[in-house]
This record gives C-alpha cells, sequence and structure tokens, in this order.
C-alpha cells in the first residue's frame, strides 16, 4: 500500500474527485478542507467502503454513485485495511479490545486443559439431556438447583458429588421437563394448590405408616419395584429361591417375579383406592382439568401418582431429580468431575497469574491515563476472565476532581456529567483500542483521520498529535488526516514533517480536487524568501499587515500609522508609494533582500487595486497572499464608497480603531431608510462578515481567509468594484 488512487463520484455531495496519495515517502497525508468543502463526505465514502456499503447522493439518490480506491497495483483496497477515525461517536466500542487482553502461553495452556474437561463435560451433559428431556440451558439450570446462580456448572456438580456417590435413587425415570416448565411451575406455586397437595401428601404418609409392606422415607413401591427388576435380572427366582415380606402379623413367601409385582401393584391399589386419597386427588385434578395448558401434566401426574407427594416442595424435588439422573449415569459424572481435580489446581494458578499480567491492554491505559487530562482514571475490572474465558472487558472508570477521593462511576453516568471535550477523550481510548489491536495483529491500515482534535483543549489536541506521530513509525499503518482547523493542520505538518504530503483543496461546481502546500510552515518565511523576486507585487501586499503588526511591537509609531493608512482609508492613503512601502519594509525588517522589485513612485492604494483585479481575473486565488490582496481591496474599495457616501471628513479623522465597522455603523444612520440603498447596505455588510478586521501576525489567524472560498472572495470584490464612489 505505496500509493492509494481514489475515485469518488456523487457520494455525499462529492460531485467528482480524483486524487493520488503517495506514502512511499510520508507514511501520512494531510488536508487541510474548510467545512463544507468534502472533508466530512470523503470520511464517510470511506466508511462505507469499509463497511462494504455502496455510498450514494442523498440528496441527489439518482446520480449514479463511484466509490473507488485501489493500490498501487490497481488492485482495490481490502476493506478489512481502512479504518475512519470519525470526530466523535459517543457510543463506539472497539470489538478488537479482548485480543489485547491475550497472553497468548498462558492462554494455550489454559485452554488445552478446559478442551479435556469439556469433551467429558459434553459427553455427560448429553445423558442428562437425555434423562431430563431439557436441551437448552441444561447446565444453567443444573448450576441454579444446585448453587442458585448461572454459569457455575462444574462446581455445582461439585457440591453434590459426595451424596451422589453414597445414595441411590428410583427417580431417574421421571422426565424433569413434563413437570419443570414455565406454566407447570407457576400453577404450583398458587396458594390454593400448595394447600390440596399438602393435604393430599398428609392422607399419603398417613396410608403408607398403615401399609402392610411399605414405610414412609423407608421402603416404598419404586424401592419394591427397583428389587423386583433386580432380582429378575440377576436370576434370583429361577434359582429357586424365595424371599419373605412382613405383614402385620405374619410373613408372607414370595417364590416368583410375577407374585411379586402382583404384591406390590395390590399394596399400592390399596393406598390409591384409599376414599380420602382420592378425594384429595380429585381437588387437585379439578384444578388441572380447568387450565388448557396443563393438559399434558394431568396426563403424566394419572401415570406417575406416586410423585405428588413431591410437588409439595418443588425445589426439592428439583434436587432430587438431578441428582436421580447423575446416579443413573455415574460412572460419567466420576470421570468427568476426576478430569476436573486433575485441571482445577493448575487453572487456579494459571487465573492468579493471568490476574497480574501486563497485557497490551494495560499499555493502552497507560498511555491514555498518563497523555490525557480528563478527570477520570480507566481500568478493567474482569481482567482474568477476558484473558482465560473470552469474556467481553468490563471497563472500570474511577472519577476524581481536586482533592476528592476516587469514586467509581458506570459510563453512562460517566457521560452524563463530562464536558464535550472529556466526553471526545473517552471516545479516543477505544480508538486507541482499535489501534493497537491492529499493530499487535499486524492488520495493515489505512486511517482516514476526521477532525479528531475538534474541541479539544490544547493539551489533550497535542496528546493527539502525539499519538498519531506515535502511530505513524509503527506497524504497517498510514494516515491520510483532514481538518479544517489551520493551526492543527501547521502543528500535523511541522511535528509529522509532511512537506510535499499536504493539501488544500479546491472546489467548484463540478469537481472537488488536491492543491498541494505553496506555503512555508509559516506564511512569513516564505514571502520573506520570495519577495526580491521580480513581479512579487501581490507578496509586497500581503506582507502588509504583519510587518504593521511588527512595527506595533517595536515601537516604529510612525511606520505601524503608515501602514495601517494601507489597510483603511486615511487621510495620507494616497500619498504612500510603492518607494515609501519598500523603506518602511527595509527599516523594519533590517536586512531583507528586495531585489527586483520595482520601487516605483506609483500609489500603493492603486497597486493593490490593480493586483486584485489581476488575480479575479485570472481566476487563481486559493494561495493565501491572493486572498489577502483580495481581502485588502475589498475593504479599502468598501471604506472610499462609505466615506464618500458620509462625506464627513472630520467624522472619519477622528476614527482611531475599527474604522470599517463604525462607517457602516454611520453609514447606516444615514441610508438605512432609504430603499435605494438597501442592496448597498447588505453588500456592505457582506464585506464587514468576510473580511477580518484584524489580521494578526500568528499565521493561524489567518484561518478565516484560508477558510474562505476564493471564488467567493472574487465575486465580492468584483460587486464591491462596481460601486459609484463620488
Amino acid at each position: 500500500m505505496q500509493k492509494i488512487t481514489v475515485h469518488i463520484k456523487n457520494c455525499y455531495g462529492i460531485r467528482s474527485f480524483d486524487a493520488e496519495f503517495d506514502f512511499s515517502k510520508k507514511k501520512a497525508n494531510l488536508i487541510y478542507a474548510p467545512n463544507g468543502m468534502m472533508k466530512t463526505s470523503f470520511a464517510r465514502t470511506f466508511k462505507d467502503y469499509s463497511d462494504n456499503i455502496q455510498s450514494k447522493d442523498r440528496m441527489y439518490p439518482d446520480r449514479n454513485p463511484v466509490q473507488k480506491i485501489t493500490d498501487e497495483n490497481s488492485n482495490a483496497i481490502n476493506v478489512d485495511e481502512i479504518f475512519v477515525i470519525e470526530p466523535y461517536v459517543s457510543d463506539y466500542e472497539s470489538s478488537r479490545i479482548s485480543t489485547l487482553m491475550v497472553n497468548k502461553t498462558l492462554k494455550s495452556e489454559y485452554d488445552r486443559i478446559l478442551k479435556t474437561i469439556e469433551s467429558k463435560e459434553k459427553d455427560f451433559v448429553q445423558l442428562l439431556r437425555d434423562s431430563s428431556g431439557i436441551n437448552k440451558g441444561l447446565e444453567d439450570i443444573v448450576s441454579i438447583v444446585f448453587s442458585k446462580e448461572k454459569d457455575n456448572f462444574l462446581r455445582a456438580l461439585e457440591r453434590v458429588r459426595t451424596e451422589v456417590n453414597e445414595e441411590e435413587s428410583l427417580l431417574a425415570n421421571i422426565s424433569y421437563i413434563n413437570i419443570f416448565n414455565e406454566k407447570v411451575e407457576k400453577f404450583l406455586s398458587t396458594k390454593d394448590l400448595k394447600d390440596k397437595l399438602s393435604e393430599y401428601t398428609k392422607n399419603y404418609d398417613s396410608l403408607l405408616d398403615n401399609s402392610a409392606f411399605f414405610r414412609k422415607g423407608i421402603f416404598n413401591h419404586y424401592q419394591a419395584g427397583e428389587i423386583a427388576r433386580q432380582l429378575k435380572t440377576h436370576g434370583f427366582f429361577k434359582a429357586d429361591h424365595t424371599i419373605y415380606l412382613n405383614a402385620d402379623t405374619e410373613k408372607k413367601e414370595i417364590t416368583s417375579e410375577d407374585q411379586l409385582k402382583e404384591v406390590i401393584a395390590d399394596e399400592m391399589r390399596s393406598i390409591m383406592d384409599d376414599p380420602k386419597l382420592k378425594k384429595s386427588f380429585t381437588e387437585i385434578d379439578t384444578k388441572l382439568k380447568a387450565n388448557q395448558d396443563l393438559r399434558s401434566f394431568r396426563e403424566f401426574l394419572l401415570n406417575n401418582m406416586s410423585i405428588i407427594p413431591e410437588l409439595t416442595n418443588p425445589e426439592l424435588f428439583k434436587e432430587k431429580l438431578w441428582k436421580a439422573y447423575i446416579i443413573k449415569h455415574i460412572e460419567s459424572f466420576n470421570l468427568l468431575m476426576a478430569e476436573y481435580d486433575n485441571g482445577k489446581k493448575r487453572i487456579e494458578e494459571i487465573t492468579d497469574t493471568a490476574s497480574t499480567q501486563v497485557t497490551k491492554w494495560q499499555e493502552v491505559i497507560n498511555i491514555f491515563n498518563s497523555r490525557f487530562s480528563v478527570p477520570f482514571k480507566v481500568s478493567i475490572a474482569n481482567k482474568q476472565d477476558v484473558i482465560l474465558k473470552r469474556d467481553t472487558p468490563n471497563i472500570e472508570f474511577q472519577f476524581s476532581d481536586e482533592g476528592g477521593e476516587p469514586v467509581s462511576v458506570d459510563r453512562k453516568d460517566l457521560i452524563d456529567i463530562l464536558s464535550n471535550g472529556e466526553k471526545r477523550a473517552l471516545y479516543i481510548l477505544n480508538i486507541i483500542f482499535e489501534v493497537e489491536a491492529r499493530k499487535q495483529g499486524n492488520i495493515p491500515t489505512l486511517f482516514i483521520v476526521d477532525d479528531i482534535a475538534d474541541s479539544f483543549d490544547y493539551k489533550n489536541k497535542y496528546a493527539i498529535v502525539e499519538y498519531l506521530h506515535d502511530i505513524l513509525h509503527e506497524g504497517d499503518f498510514k494516515q491520510i488526516i483532514l481538518t479544517h482547523n489551520y493551526d492543527f493542520y501547521r502543528t500535523i505538518w511541522k511535528r509529522f514533517d509532511l512537506n510535499g504530503a499536504n493539501f488544500h483543496i479546491s472546489k467548484n461546481a463540478e469537481s472537488i480536487s488536491l492543491i498541494k502546500e505553496s506555503m512555508y510552515k509559516d506564511p512569513f518565511q516564505k514571502w520573506k524568501a520570495q519577495i526580491h523576486k521580480e513581479n512579487n507585487e501581490e507578496i509586497l501586499i500581503a506582507m502588509i499587515p504583519f510587518v504593521r503588526n511588527l512595527a506595533e511591537y517595536c515601537g516604529f509609531d510612525e511606520e505601524f500609522k503608515q501602514l495601517t493608512s494601507l489597510l483603511h482609508i486615511k487621510r495620507d492613503t494616497d500619498n504612500i508609494t510603492v518607494k515609501s512601502l519598500i523603506d518602511i519594509f527595509g527599516k523594519i525588517l533590517k536586512g531583507q533582500d528586495f531585489g527586483n522589485l520595482t520601487q516605483s513612485e506609483d500609489n500603493v492604494k492603486n497597486l493593490i487595486f490593480n493586483e486584485a483585479t489581476k488575480i479575479t481575473q485570472n481566476g487563481s486565488f486559493n494561495d493565501l497572499e491572493k486572498k489577502i490582496v483580495l481581502s485588502i481591496s475589498i475593504r479599502l474599495k468598501a471604506e472610499e464608497f462609505l466615506i464618500s457616501k458620509i462625506n464627513n471628513p472630520d467624522l472619519v479623522a477622528n476614527i482611531n480603531s475599527n474604522q470599517t465597522d463604525k462607517l457602516i455603523k454611520e453609514y447606516k444612520v444615514y441610508f438605512e431608510s432609504i430603499d435605494t440603498e438597501s442592496d448597498n447596505i447588505k453588500l456592505i455588510e457582506q464585506v464587514n462578515l468576510m473580511t477580518p478586521e484584524n489580521i494578526h501576525i500568528n499565521s493561524f489567524m489567518f484561518e478565516p481567509l484560508l477558510d474562505m472560498s476564493g471564488e467567493h472572495l472574487s465575486r465580492l470584490h468584483k460587486k464591491i468594484d462596481s460601486l459609484e464612489v463620488t
């Protein structure tokens, strides 16, 4: 990606834009683009490209859009290799934060241990699914039943390990899903049903106590049935063995499997046919019949009436059922727990180590906390889980003001109390995450940086400049930096040494183009270096406000007044010649070479007017010196018109500051009520808006002129030139 060719048409107001960005010598290209020219549209088009979206013109969607971005070999740039840094996105969070959290050696060992445990866990969970009928969320259900919290499956199993290895259960054939689903659980929780279940259970327990063979909590029909099954399985009766059952007054001999089954069935029938128990069940059954949604549950209960007493305590019954399933598959369970035991100790050691690791994530935090001036510090709350479990990082903020103790605050509350600049700093934090992740992943990237420093104070603005400069020399990174702030533009230009890779924007009705920067880093340096060349009168004029400021600062009072008379119409304005102007410059700019510059006796005011007319006729007015000449000429012509209309020399002579503004106000006093002057008033007000009242030596103060369209200034000059001066 040594060169990028961009071809854009009909995208977000860009009619046509063709440009080549060369990164072979400079890894960043810089664009100064006044607001409304193309900056945001350019960035949006690149953002769409990176998101695989075809850009279009929102106002004229029928226009055919073109969005082509290629490298030096005419290959389309990979969409993943473009990242647009917008001025501010309130809810932006980098999706790559987690990748910065990983210590690869620890993670690799941790994953190997987990993979072995997960294999055994997968086999065991499938057996539980078969027994319970639960397919989704089984691990969380078991975790909640045994530990009262989610995502704790293995520890929940560990809690009941001793019990399931020492107990037996005959409930493994009861399907969990037939009982514990949303509708049934809601039904079981109603008070009226709880009372009916309690009544039924009381009667059932009483019958068990009076049974000939069964005993509550000791030996019921489940145990009896299991004994019958085991005896059959092991050929007990076929070997001519017999068993005895204790009845009330005698022992009953059982000589066959069928006889045992019949005794169990008879005893259960005698219990279930009890009138009081039947009445209790009928009351429960009536509730079940009243609800269409519970029909399946009713059918299930009719075939499993012996579990009804368990329903009086659903939570305990849940535990019994899951224990029953575990007992049924105890071999698989013990294999899983043995693997868990083997890996758990090492997992704990790795986790403890992970919590102390200084990863790339911490480097990002250090960069942000040390460089940016904001009332909060950043840390991460769940470092272990991010490193080892791939959880999303939980960024933690500590807010503190001067003298106050740090207070933990969540992102939403923090956003509510931060200034716009501080919010943007929080946004920059996520941008840094993205950049560092791309660096770590060796992802070649073209960053489109759109006015990233807007609304920042100077300290944070320079922190951004410093960070952009850092990444300029790391990784396979290129940058196209766009800004409407001339001060920021000059700062980047100087810090990044981007001579030859910095541009201004030229725009007309049909297209936008890049214009290579023709200034030095300081325009005054350029003008001083070039003023000695022939036919450089426009540079001579452009230097007037600069040298005027120097005269004021250095105590050249008379020269200051004379130069002021070239920025405003004064009594001596028409008397100042080009030769006298050069003499003033020579006195203030000691040692300055004026070379072949014509030192004529021509009037400077007329020279200004002539040079301005040439600029408007040539149609080239993007250089700063040309805009300054146009502005000075516009102001002088406007003042000539105003002074002639006001026709009060003494009033004008007594104006010592803000002359243009005061003349306009005086003009309005005389002529605002005259209809024929309304167009002239509007035009003069444009002059006040479009030509800065004070032009300072600090070059960034020229930003209003740089932002001003040369075409607009040219049109304004032509209109002012047409005003009749009497």
